[in-house]
Order: C-alpha cells, then sequence, then structure tokens
C-alpha cells in the first residue's frame, strides 16, 4: 500500500518553501541595498549639484557687482566649468550669446522674447538664473541682506586707495585700544573698502567707545559725501511728489540707529539707515552714531524699517532703495541670463553612481550570494546524505545486513524504509535461495543415490535384480520424477507460464477421487481417511487435474503428519451469495482438509506454504516429503484467483482451507 507524506512534511514542499525563502530573502536584500544605495547617491549628488549651481551663481553675481560689463568673464566661466565639471553659458536677455563653455542644444525662444540673430549660440528654453547685482536671487544666495542688493555692489562708494588706508590706520588704533580694556575686537573690510571694528559684550552706553575713537570710524570721507550727495539728490526728487521733506545722509555701521519717523513737508527731515553705506539724519551732513560692534563686514545698503514705521517711513525706503539702484546700475554688469547644463545638454544633471557606491552594491550583492549558496549547500547536503547512503548501501548489495537510517517522515524517509524492507526481503529471498539449492541437491541426491546403491548392488552380485529389486528401483525413480515435475511446476508459475484448462468440475467427484487414491497409504500409515458429505450439484469451473494436484497435496501432507491411530477429514462447502439473473447462487467454494496432527507452530505457521519449507528439520523421508507440494498449492490457489490458509493449535492438528471463487452459471 502506498504511504502518502503528509503536506506539511513533503519534500517537494520543503524544496518549494526553501527556495521561495532565498529567493525572497536574496531580492529583498538586493533591492534594499540598491534603493538605499541609490537613494544616498541620488541625494549626496543633488546637494552637490546644489552647491555646485549656487556656487556658480555666487561668483558670477560677484563679478557683475564688481564690473561694469561682462568682458572678460569667459576666464571666470572657464574657471567654473573646470571646478564643478557643469556646461556655463551667459546671455543677455534677449538671449545673445555673452560668453560661455559650452553651446548647449538649442530650443526655440519664447514668443515673446525678441528675435534671436544668427549668431546666438543655442541655449535651453529655461534659463537657470539671472544674474542681476541689484536684483538678487536669495534662494540662491541667502546671505544676501535684507534687500535684494548685493553687497559687493558699492559703485561711486569704493573708497579712494588713500582713503582706504588712512581708515585702515584708524581702525587698527581703535581695535588696539579696545584690546587693551579687555575688549574682543576685530577689524574687517567692506566691499567698498572701509575698515569696520567688531567687538563683543560693548555696550551701548559704555564710554569706552568714545574713548577709543569708534564713533569717528563712521565719518564719510570725501568720496562717499560725494556720493551721499548724488543719492540724496535722487531720493528727494522720488519724495517730493509724495510730499515728504528732504533727508539728508551719512554714513554708519550697520543698522544699529533707530530711525525717527519721516515727517512730511513742513516737519523735521527725516533719517534713514543705510547699513554699510549711508545713514539718513536730521539736520547735518554726517550723524555720528553709537558705539557698538558692525554686525558683518559686507552689510547690504538697505533702508532699516522701524517696527512702528507707518506709510510714510515706507515711503522713504522705498525711494532710498530705487535711488541706490538707479546710483549703482552705471557701475554694475548688465542683467544676463544664466544656463547651466548636463555633459548631455540636459539641464537636470545625469546621475552617475559614484565607485564607492558601486563598490558597496557589489560588496553587499556578494555577501548575500555567499549566504544564498552557504543555505543552498546546507540544504543540499541535508536532502544529498540520505541519498548518498541510499547510493552506499544498493551499491554493495552483498554485504549483510545493508541498512539505511530512515532521518525522517518525507519521500526520502519512505524511500529509506521501502529500501530497508527490501534490503530484508533480499535476503530473506537469498537464504531461502540457498536453502532451496541445498533441498533440491538434498531431494534429487537421496533417490538417485538409492538407485546408484541398488544398481551397484546388483553389479556385484550382492542383490538379486528380481522383481522386487526392479519395485524398488522403480519408487526412487518415480520420487525423482515427482521432485522434477514439482520443480517444473514452480518454474512455471514463477515465469507466468502457468496454463489452466478449464471446465466445469463436480466437487463431489473430485474429492472422491483424491481420497481414493491417498486412502492405501493413510491405511498404510494408520490413519482414518474420510470425506464428509458434498452437494453432488455443487460445481465450479477449473482446471480438473491442477484442482486434483492442489487437493491432493493438501492431503498427502495431512496424512504424513497426523500420527498412528489419527484422522484425516476432507470437506468441502459452498458460502456466500451473488445474484445471477433473477437468482442468488453461492460465489465461493471452500474445501477444507483438518488433520488430528501434531500441529504447527505460531512461528512456523507463516512458513508452511514457502518452498522447501519442512516441520520436521530433519527431513526424514517418513516425516516430510519434497518441502514443494503446498508451495505448488498456493500457485494452483492463486491461478484459479483463490487463496489458501492454514491455522493450526499445537499438539491438536491443523487445518488447511482452499478458497476459490464459482463462475456464474456454475
Amino acid at each position: 500500500m502506498r504511504r502518502r507524506v503528509p503536506l506539511r512534511k513533503s519534500l517537494l514542499v520543503r524544496l518549494l518553501a526553501a527556495s521561495i525563502l532565498v529567493a525572497v530573502c536574496s531580492v529583498a536584500a538586493t533591492a534594499w541595498l540598491a534603493v538605499n544605495t541609490t537613494s544616498q547617491e541620488i541625494q549626496q549628488e543633488q546637494v552637490q549639484t546644489l552647491s555646485d549651481d549656487a556656487g556658480i551663481y555666487e561668483t558670477l553675481l560677484g563679478y557683475a557687482a564688481t564690473h561694469q560689463n561682462w568682458d572678460g568673464a569667459d576666464s571666470v566661466l572657464a574657471d567654473l566649468t573646470k571646478r564643478t565639471g557643469r556646461h556655463i553659458a551667459l546671455t543677455d536677455q534677449s538671449r545673445h550669446p555673452i560668453g560661455g563653455s559650452t553651446a548647449p542644444h538649442a530650443s526655440p525662444a519664447p514668443s515673446d522674447a525678441s528675435p534671436v540673430p544668427s549668431n546666438a549660440s543655442a541655449v535651453p528654453s529655461n534659463a537657470s538664473a539671472v544674474i542681476d547685482p541689484l536684483d538678487v536671487d536669495q534662494t540662491l544666495a541667502p546671505g544676501g541682506g535684507t534687500t535684494r542688493i548685493d553687497p559687493r555692489a558699492v559703485g561711486p562708494f569704493a573708497l579712494s586707495p588713500e582713503e582706504r588706508a588712512h581708515l585702515r590706520s584708524a581702525a587698527a588704533a581703535t581695535a588696539d585700544c579696545l584690546r587693551t580694556r579687555g575688549f574682543a575686537a576685530e577689524t574687517g573690510t567692506d566691499p567698498s573698502g572701509r575698515p569696520n571694528v567688531t567687538v563683543a559684550g560693548l555696550a551701548p552706553d559704555d564710554d569706552t567707545a568714545a574713548a577709543c575713537g569708534l564713533p569717528q570710524l563712521s565719518a564719510p570721507t570725501p568720496t562717499e559725501q560725494q556720493a551721499l550727495g548724488k543719492l540724496g539728490e535722487l531720493v528727494d526728487a522720488c519724495l517730493s511728489p509724495e510730499g515728504l521733506g528732504p533727508v539728508k545722509l551719512g554714513i554708519g555701521p550697520g543698522g544699529v540707529v533707530p530711525s525717527p519717523r519721516v515727517q512730511s513737508a513742513g516737519r523735521p527731515p527725516s533719517s534713514v539707515i543705510v547699513p554699510g553705506g549711508p545713514v539718513v539724519s536730521p539736520g547735518s551732513p554726517a550723524v555720528p552714531t553709537s558705539p557698538t560692534a558692525t554686525p558683518s563686514p559686507a552689510a547690504t545698503p538697505t533702508p532699516l524699517p522701524n517696527p512702528s514705521a507707518d506709510s510714510d517711513d515706507q515711503a522713504v525706503a522705498t525711494c532710498v532703495d530705487s535711488s541706490r539702484r538707479q546710483q549703482l546700475a552705471p557701475y554694475v554688469a548688465p542683467t544676463a541670463l544664466l544656463f547651466i547644463s548636463d555633459s548631455n545638454g540636459t539641464t537636470t544633471p545625469a546621475f552617475h553612481l559614484t565607485r564607492a557606491g558601486t563598490l558597496r552594491i557589489a560588496g553587499v550583492t556578494g555577501l548575500v550570494l555567499a549566504l544564498t549558496v552557504a543555505l543552498s549547500v546546507l540544504l543540499a547536503t541535508r536532502l544529498i546524505r540520505p541519498l548518498r547512503a541510499l547510493t552506499d548501501a544498493a551499491q554493495h548489495p552483498t554485504e549483510p545486513h545493508a541498512r539505511v537510517p530512515v532521518t525522517g517522515d518525507d519521500e526520502i524517509g519512505y524511500l529509506a524504509a521501502a529500501f530497508n524492507d527490501l534490503s530484508e526481503r533480499r535476503e530473506r529471498i537469498e537464504e531461502q535461495r540457498k536453502a532451496m539449492v541445498s533441498d533440491v541437491a538434498h531431494e534429487l541426491r537421496t533417490p538417485l543415490s538409492n538407485i546408484r546403491g541398488w544398481l551397484e548392488a546388483a553389479q556385484d552380485g550382492v542383490a538379486t535384480p528380481d522383481g522386487s529389486f526392479v519395485a524398488s528401483l522403480l519408487e526412487e525413480a518415480l520420487l525423482l520424477q515427482h521432485i522434477i515435475d514439482d520443480l517444473r511446476d514452480l518454474a512455471a508459475a514463477d515465469a507466468g507460464s502457468f496454463r489452466l484448462h478449464l471446465e466445469p468440475v463436480r466437487i463431489a467427484e473430485l474429492l472422491d477421487q483424491v481420497a481414493a487414491a491417498h486412502r492405501a497409504r493413510a491405511e498404510a500409515a494408520g490413519v482414518r481417511l474420510s470425506v464428509l458429505p458434498a452437494d453432488g450439484e455443487a460445481e465450479l469451473v477449473a482446471d480438473p487435474v491442477r484442482l486434483r494436484q492442489a487437493v491432493g497435496n493438501l492431503v498427502d501432507n495431512a496424512v504424513r503428519h497426523t500420527p498412528h491411530g489419527g484422522s484425516v477429514t476432507v470437506g468441502a462447502d459452498l458460502v456466500g451469495e451473488e445474484p445471477v439473473g433473477d437468482d442468488l447462487v453461492a460465489a465461493e467454494l471452500v474445501i477444507e482438509v483438518t488433520d488430528t496432527g501434531t500441529g504447527i507452530g505460531p512461528d512456523e505457521l507463516p512458513h508452511v506454504f514457502d518452498r522447501f519449507w519442512r516441520a520436521e528439520k530433519s527431513r526424514s523421508r517418513q516425516t516430510g516429503g519434497s518441502g514443494l507440494g503446498l508451495a505448488i498449492v498456493r500457485q494452483l490457489a492463486h491461478a484459479h484467483g483463490g487463496t489458501v490458509t492454514a491455522t493450526s493449535t499445537p499438539g491438536q492438528g491443523a487445518v488447511f482451507t482452499l478458497r476459490l471463487p464459482r463462475t456464474h452459471g456454475a
């Protein structure tokens, strides 16, 4: 019977689960690594790209703030391209080329733009930024200050070399004075060339500032006074339509002096602070500011609005800012469009995995591969180990007791169990074969030895070849013939060439014939042989010769193992029912041979139908035949589609039951 492996223990399910687990873990680990590494690389490259773009913008913005035109910018662009690896191009607002390190892919100009001349370089459709030092993009240059004017655009406020030297000496002396008084003072320089002093921990009302000459550093120089005058005219012209009074401007540190409210006509002039540049102050060209630290060396010119300023203050601040732009415009480069692109001409840089990222992916992928191979080898080893044991055992079939361990309740375990069972059956068959060869030799040797002995006795004149002599030789020859016939029948049954000649057989007649054939032998042994009455009309379809042989072998075996004074009984009966047309007829014929002999032990009972098996191991001719009779009975029963069984109680006898199916209409 085939054993079914539970699904949870099935080798196929386990292999599939292991394969899926290995595949999922490998794919998940590789995917996680690729996504994580790629995300990090993209983030780093994006940060680097933004940093590079901001640096390009800041550099070009500084160039524009300190030059009146773009002449000579090519060297700056070439240097930026070399440092960043990006392609950079500059055009004016009409997209006429100014300079650049590359000519990116062309794209049509916007419909509202001026026609592009034929000599214009091809540029992308959208500019990366607008370079205008008077209108700074604070997202790209967050340090630009509180206004959109670049602090490096100083224009007419740039000091002369003599003024710078004088102020530098004054600033150094002021810083030394502050240091001697225990303050940390640092000197710096504004984009206009004006020195400044940064002091930590100095209170506005501390007289140390005045003692060291800190307020005098805010006094405008002749160059600044001239620029302030022109700026004042522009501011007054802007404020006149609003009805606001004139303002006076001065130079002071960045955004530290409060701004009085701006008044309309007839009110005192208002003061406006311009950090790093002019201080708008009432009543005098230059109003000293309170001594304090300068916030940064690059202050941006801008109005500092008071938190309580109203719309007039906002108007003044707006006019100062617009006037500053108007005054600085001739001193800065014209507005330009900046185009930044990658090597393939796209404005978005292509992603390139770095060497470190590649090595990281390769390393972790190799680790995942190594773990996958190790797990696969482990699973394969556990799978192959019992198969190798099976192979080794199968390659050495001659070794006794060849067994393999049953390691699991799966297909391999079942295979190992089946192999062990096969090995056991093979050993048993091998033992039976050896015993059969020995038994055949013994059975053939006994009659041949008798025949040879009688013939040698006759040859030597010891025995007289009379009638009894010939009868003895004939008996031995018949025994030899009987053994050979039995062996031939068993060989035919094993080869599947056992032929039956089926015909209707009357059971009562067949049993009487068998009893008559063995009655003389039974009487000689002192055994009473009887046949129980049977239905004289009972028939079955069978081979009468083979059926008599099977029943005769059972009777012969019973007579041989029944002691003197015992009995052997043969009977037959019809059992079971099966429909035949409208009637019910017996389905099976049961023939029983019962004796009162010595019986068979429970350990020997399963072997009574084995070839050459005898309960009497001495194999005496009086107590045992060839040992093939019951084996032939079993073959004949199987050939007729029936069975033969034996039951026994030691010391009380045995019962042999032959069950044969009947055919319809029998």
